[in-house]
């Protein structure tokens, strides 16, 4: 059985090897306020517990993080349960993201996929259809990045393989952006 102490030991041990990222964080972060300061809205999607972490990403910008400030164009593309089911359907759940991003994201806009292996296909499909649009594609990853990480223009990946460690530094990444962003808007 795991003790509460070893998993936090094991958490400071991965969230320690994230410094390494500090300059991609910050580039992330400015180019999300860029794309927010043209107009653009900001999506956001994953599977499982990274569509919750889309979901609380999307809503810490669109209400507020720490700061009194307006509302920012964010949005979890997790959230509508007639999209899903009617395009997993009607073409198949790799394509979840993929018809949405196609809907909503226009060239400059930035785009976050969310997967703690780097390999889900719907995931991929998403950012994909983001690159063929011109957007700006980010990874927030785990494990070796997977495939995915070879679409994206900035892949932050968690370099571990336990998937509870990779979600706790996968809000860590995503609460230092959003603060970054609420700081441009505050």
């Amino acid at each position: 059985m795991n003790t509460f102490m070893e998993s936090l030991e094991a958490h400071l041990s991965v969230a320690r090897s994230l410094n390494v990222l500090n300059d991609l964080v910050m580039k992330v972060g400015q180019e999300i306020i860029r794309s927010l300061k043209n107009d653009h809205t900001f999506l956001v999607f994953g599977n499982g517990g990274s569509a919750a972490d889309a979901q609380h990403i999307a809503a810490e910008l669109v209400g507020r993080f720490k700061k009194q400030r307006r509302g920012l164009p964010a949005m979890a593309l997790t959230t509508d349960t007639s999209i899903l089911t009617a395009v997993g359907n009607d073409f198949s759940y790799d394509m979840v993201f993929a018809r949405q991003v196609e809907a909503f994201a226009r060239p400059g806009a930035c785009v976050m996929g969310i997967s703690t292996s780097g390999n889900s296909v719907s995931i991929i499909e998403g950012i994909k259809k983001a690159k063929e649009l011109g957007c700006f594609c980010i990874g927030l990853i785990g494990c070796n990045g997977g495939k995915l990480k070879d679409y994206v223009d900035a892949a932050l990946i968690v370099p571990s393989n336990d998937t509870p460690r990779i979600q706790e530094c996968h809000i860590l990444l995503g609460h230092s952006i959003c603060e970054m962003v609420e700081d441009a808007f505050a």
